[in-house]
């Protein structure tokens, strides 16, 4: 699945039945609570990039990917709106683009 897909099929759980749907479900307990959850998940991609354990890692990684997408989803910020801003910095250093914060 790409992370397009994975955006795609979040957008459409929007407005499914939280009974039937984790993602839907989250996005029912509000913002908040799906910035909660992705901040768990990275932090178990964290723990895992400092154990060195590629597969844990790999598995925590798509959990913070789809947690972050949740809680973007949360606040109408779309995966569209992140490429958009990824595209407008790649002419520019990272360093000069911290800089400029």
């Amino acid at each position: 699945m790409s992370l397009l897909d994975l955006a795609a099929t979040i957008q459409a759980r929007k407005s499914a039945d939280p009974e039937s749907s984790w993602t839907a479900k989250l996005l029912a307990k509000g913002p908040e609570k799906c910035a909660e959850k992705f901040g768990e998940e990275a932090v178990e991609a964290i723990i895992e990039a400092v154990k060195g354990d590629r597969a844990k890692l790999t598995a925590e990684a798509a959990d913070a990917l789809y947690h972050l997408l949740v809680m973007c989803a949360a606040r109408d910020v779309t995966l569209a709106d992140i490429e958009a801003e990824l595209a407008s910095r790649q002419n520019q250093s990272g360093i000069s683009e911290k800089a400029s914060r």
